[in-house]
């Protein structure tokens, strides 16, 4: 799979009527331990390689294939085609007094049968169209549902306090997430202020409960424009960005406005507030995937996502990563793979459509920005303040547990690399680690950064 990956120009972002159950979203200010483990290291080790998959050039291929024998079977003489050319080589009757007569009324009665009489032909067409136009519908009630879910899922979580999320089993596997975005979105605000220095505009698609709030407002942007498909999510982050606007801090925040839609099938700039306003960044995090039922979703979300993007702006987020998808799936002994934590399902094995960020160049976007979550991890947590922050949001679990506490997960084998880390290293204890069946979840995802051309 790695040597597939690295042919294709960009990693194809898609996912195709999967469903991933990981809540990621938290912000969070705690402190933890000066030691930490890059988590998965020896767990991406263990994890079985699937069999050679299908390269993009062998699909191609065969789709050509199938285009060229459809075209030949149509090519092929049906009934009618048949009756047509009879009827205009019927050799003429020699020695007959009236050759001409008899031809024309051959003629004649044959255009006569043919305008009476539908041919099966005509019947084969029909009945395509109205298997087509089945299927079209079908499709859409699919999509329609699939809509339906997501926001009924996230319009049905309840808010929860600090103390409550701290006991959750994957209290842990939602601040290491909500850090890759800190990071993520640090970084680009950071480029981003090398080229403009004031007035930064942002999208965030999917915002969900508002979890990235305090991520713009530290980055001091000038305006949010905040979208989701679920409409208690969208009101719950209104008000708390009500909430930090009537804290007396004195601190300057951001204008903001808010736009339930569903963006992958809605036309976003029919809904703000200014039609003619531009981006200098669009963020989806952890909610690309949604889009992806269709080629069409997709290109609706891309293009809300991209089209309203000044020149040098940036589309960054994270999305599951398909190569990682299928390798699992392909290692898997059904249709679908996972663990308690998450659980990832597909129709069937062997179909899986191509079209993910190559989609983003009628939009003028270059892809400028691409890891793994294990990349990302192990390239950014060198610098310093990135550690710290780590650390603050407590990010990483303690290893082993005080006396006072226990471990996220009751599996023994869940925190073998720790115990395996410290036999082999000098270290001062805690570590700062995550259990494999966290570490399985979220090292699903990528992240990623395009920036529009000029």
């Amino acid at each position: 799979m790695e040597n597939s990956a690295k042919a294709e120009e960009c990693e194809k972002i898609s996912l195709q009527e999967t469903k991933v159950s990981i809540n990621s979203e938290t912000e969070s200010s705690f402190n933890t331990n000066e030691n930490t483990t890059t988590p998965g290291t020896a767990l991406l080790e263990q994890t079985p390689t699937c069999g050679q998959l299908d390269t993009p050039k062998k699909r191609k291929m065969e789709f050509a294939d199938d285009l060229v024998k459809e075209s030949s079977n149509c090519g092929e003489d049906t009934p009618s085609r048949k009756r047509k050319v009879h009827a205009e080589i019927v050799p003429e009757e020699k020695d007959s007094g009236n050759n001409e007569g008899i031809s024309r009324k051959r003629r004649m009665e044959t255009d006569d049968f043919s305008k009476d009489e539908p041919s099966p032909a005509d019947g084969i067409q029909k009945k395509r169209k109205i298997e087509l136009e089945d299927v079209s519908e079908k499709q859409r009630n699919l999509e329609e549902r699939h809509s339906s879910t997501v926001a009924a899922h996230y319009n049905e979580l309840q808010e929860v306090g600090l103390e409550k999320r701290s006991q959750s089993r994957i209290f842990y596997l939602r601040n290491f997430n909500n850090w890759m975005k800190s990071v993520l979105i640090g970084e680009f605000l950071e480029k981003l202020r090398q080229k403009k220095k004031h007035d930064i505009t942002v999208l965030d698609l999917g915002c969900g409960k508002g979890g990235d709030l305090l991520k713009w407002k530290k980055g001091r942007i000038n305006k949010l424009v905040c979208t989701d498909i679920a409409d208690v999510s969208v009101k719950q982050c209104q008000q708390r960005y009500e909430d930090m606007k009537n804290r007396r801090d004195n601190e300057y925040i951001f204008s903001a406005e808010f736009i339930t839609a569903d963006c992958s099938k809605e036309l976003l700039i029919d809904k703000f507030c200014d039609p003619e306003m531009r981006f200098d960044i669009c963020s989806c995090q952890f909610a690309c995937h949604y889009s992806f039922e269709s080629y069409e979703q997709a290109d609706m979300m891309l293009r809300n996502a991209c089209e309203r993007l000044s020149p040098g702006g940036y589309f960054i987020g994270t999305t599951p990563n398909s190569f990682e998808l299928i390798r699992r799936l392909e290692a898997s002994e059904s249709e679908s793979f996972g663990n308690e934590i998450y659980t990832v399902k597909f129709q069937k094995k062997g179909d899986y459509p191509l079209f993910g960020c190559k989609m983003v160049k009628k939009y003028n976007m270059k892809l400028v920005y691409k890891k793994t979550f294990l990349e990302f991890y192990e390239e950014k947590i060198k610098n310093n303040e990135n550690k710290m922050l780590l650390k603050r949001m407590q990010a990483l679990e303690p290893y082993p547990a005080n006396e006072n506490s226990k471990l996220a997960s009751e599996k023994v084998d869940d925190y073998e690399h720790a115990a395996q880390y410290m036999k082999n290293s000098q270290v001062r204890l805690p570590l700062g680690t995550l259990s494999k069946s966290e570490w399985e979840a979220t090292s699903i995802y990528l992240v990623f950064a395009f920036e529009k051309q000029q």
